[in-house]
């Protein structure tokens, strides 16, 4: 069975038996017997012919590693982070997902939280089912427990993925940005409730 192990900004997916998904153009290097070929993200969790989408200037593309050996991968030398998600669900920005492992199912939204709060339009992928999930952040990444009556609300820049029984909805009004006097500031928030974890990285987009 495929693993995902994080060794700081190189994500080592050691390939055996079973394919990994991974964001196009992340290998950086290779060991053993290993193919790549693009691969899609839709459907039932299997491999499909390979599709590229654009959103709003962004092509979201992943390629299938099969074979026998290692794969290491990175994204632009941000911090690697792996999730392991048990029969669960993940909302995550499509731009985080360096690789996906074992059973899990995606499913694309296009125009996802951040076009609607920040204008960039990108893609918010739900994943599904059980294995890991590989994903890149700029800085490390920081997981904030959400439990019932204790909503969490976080700036949409720095949301990076949520797991868990989560409700979002969009807080509008005066941000903290503006408080300070930035006036390019978001005119919305994300706020969280529910049982869960929500993901954030410590840097703005």
């Amino acid at each position: 069975m495929s693993r995902l192990t994080a060794n700081k900004k190189v994500l080592l997916a050691d390939v055996a038996g079973t394919a990994v998904r991974a964001m196009s153009g992340s290998m950086v290097a290779y060991q053993g017997q290993v193919e790549f070929k693009s691969a899609g993200m839709g459907g039932g969790g299997g491999f499909r012919a390979a599709i590229r989408q654009r959103v709003a200037g962004e092509s979201i593309s992943l390629m299938e590693c099969t074979g026998n050996g290692r794969v290491h991968l990175a994204y632009r030398a941000q911090d690697v982070t792996v999730i392991n998600v048990q029969n669960d669900t993940v909302t995550v920005e499509s731009e985080h997902i360096l690789a996906v492992a074992g059973e899990l199912r995606l499913d694309v939204q296009f125009a996802g939280l951040r076009g609607m709060t920040t204008g960039q339009g990108l893609a918010t992928t739900k994943v599904t089912g059980s294995g890991q999930l590989g994903i890149v952040s700029d800085g490390p990444l920081i997981g904030l427990e959400v439990v019932p009556g204790q909503p969490l609300v976080v700036d949409p820049d720095a949301y990076v993925a949520g797991l868990g029984n989560l409700q979002m909805s969009l807080v509008s009004g005066v941000s903290w940005r503006s408080l300070v006097g930035d006036g390019g500031g978001e005119p919305f928030s994300l706020r969280f409730e529910g049982h869960g974890r929500v993901y954030i990285q410590p840097a703005e987009r």
